[in-house]
């Protein structure tokens, strides 16, 4: 792991270098994404199933690559009691939590009588990508599915890849326990492109969600504006800001959790107290070999990890929100006192109890959050992103003068006389 400090000269430019990613992917991931897109536009099932077997190394017909029902009732007798229990747990309080993000229509009366609103309706059918390559995340599909659920989506349509055609029974398993619709055995950009586009064996539909590699995030960037899509997420992230009362070997583990996504993965530790941070790297150093995905672990904190020493907490929260982390944890004696500084941030998880793992799983809240510095911007996937708002304008003839008015002269300012006729039509009535 690099070591950063805030009061070097040279900080700043090593900052930088530190968080400098981008979310554009490379010339021949752009080309080989748009070429698979545009084959399943133009050919359908035909296309998916030759990407299918090809990427994913195993010899599928396309009636088989639609999930039934009964062999996702059977993975979920497969698994262990103590496993569906957690499911089901877990199921409970993401479930809840979402249930308070639910928007409701609304509508008002102004001072001239026009009643004036908001409608709130689901999306009807939305596509929910589970990864299933290097790992797979049945707490995806809780993630994705339940807020979904929770706004009212008609349809629900998973796809997950199976890699030399094994499927696995915990992603299942999560799809019969929050009630999937319909589930299919493909990924990349080629399921991408089904989705967007249908196919005789996929429906369409009108916006996909879900993590997924940087095929599958290319795709979904090139099919956004033909459906919608959740965000352009990059590689995970944690910053963690601790003091001296924090248990290094606490702080040391969450560092390592992060890391073991992917070799992308960003783990970053921020404290004023250079003891405690050589704690931490020792603790680091006596857990890696105990690790399952060492190598990985490995890869990601010499790529993207860094401890960085600051003076104060003042310092630290500048260096967290020019970062926007999608993780941030305030292992600290104190700290709500810090919470009103931080502007940027996908989850705050407050206190040295409140392990990003937690939220990763079983908390409540949405673990789809921004990341690459979003979080500047854009927020924890929820209800909302499943809930369209259509405007709502009732005007009657008395209401209709003042607002008439207005809108005749604004429009003739614009020079748009048709738009100011028809004001004027009502005025004149």
């Amino acid at each position: 792991m690099k070591y950063l400090d805030a009061s070097s000269a040279d900080f700043e430019k090593s900052f930088q270098s530190l968080i400098l990613s981008t979310l554009e992917p490379n010339k021949n991931v752009l080309e080989t994404v748009s070429k698979i897109i545009s084959d399943v536009r133009k050919r359908g099932d035909d296309a998916l199933l030759e990407y299918t077997n090809h990427y994913d190394h195993f010899s599928a017909k396309l009636e088989t690559l639609e999930i039934k029902k009964d062999e996702v009732e059977a993975a979920l007798d497969r698994i262990s009691d103590s496993m569906r229990d957690s499911f089901e747990d877990a199921t409970k309080r993401i479930r809840t939590f979402h249930e308070k993000q639910k928007q409701e229509t609304w509508t008002y009366k102004d001072e001239d009588g026009n009643v004036l609103g908001q409608r709130i309706t689901p999306i009807d059918r939305i596509g929910v990508y589970v990864p299933g390559g290097k790992a797979a995340y049945p707490s995806s599909v809780l993630m994705n599915v339940i807020p979904a659920q929770v706004a009212g989506v008609r349809e629900i349509i998973m796809v997950v890849p199976t890699p030399h055609g094994e499927r696995n029974d915990l992603v299942l398993a999560a799809a019969e326990i929050v009630g999937v619709d319909r589930i299919f055995s493909i990924g990349g950009a080629q399921a991408i492109a089904a989705l967007a586009f249908g196919t005789n064996l996929v429906p369409k539909v009108d916006k996909i969600v879900g993590p997924g590699n940087i095929y599958v995030t290319a795709a979904k960037r090139e099919v956004f504006g033909f459906v919608g899509i959740d965000m352009i997420a990059g590689p995970s992230e944690v910053v963690i800001i601790a003091d001296e009362s924090a248990n290094p070997d606490w702080v040391a583990m969450d560092l390592l959790a992060q890391a073991e996504h992917d070799e992308q993965a960003s783990s970053i530790l921020i404290s004023s107290d250079r003891n405690f941070i050589k704690r931490v790297e020792n603790s680091i150093t006596n857990f890696l070999p105990e690790m399952e995905r060492a190598k990985i672990i490995e890869a990601s904190l010499e790529n993207n990890g860094a401890m960085i020493k600051t003076e104060n907490f003042k310092q630290a929260i500048e260096i967290v929100n020019a970062i926007a982390p999608e993780h941030l944890e305030l292992a600290v004696i104190d700290p709500e006192i810090l919470l009103d500084d931080i502007k940027h941030a996908g989850a705050i998880f407050i206190g040295s109890y409140s392990a990003e793992s937690l939220g990763d799983y079983c908390a409540g809240p949405n673990h789809v959050l921004p990341t690459a510095h979003t979080a500047r911007f854009s927020s924890p996937l929820g209800v909302y992103d499943f809930q369209k708002k259509t405007s709502l304008i009732k005007c009657d003839r008395s209401s209709v003068l003042n607002i008439a008015k207005v809108a005749s002269v604004l429009a003739r300012g614009e020079g748009l006389t048709a738009h100011a006729r028809s004001a004027e039509f009502r005025r004149n009535s």
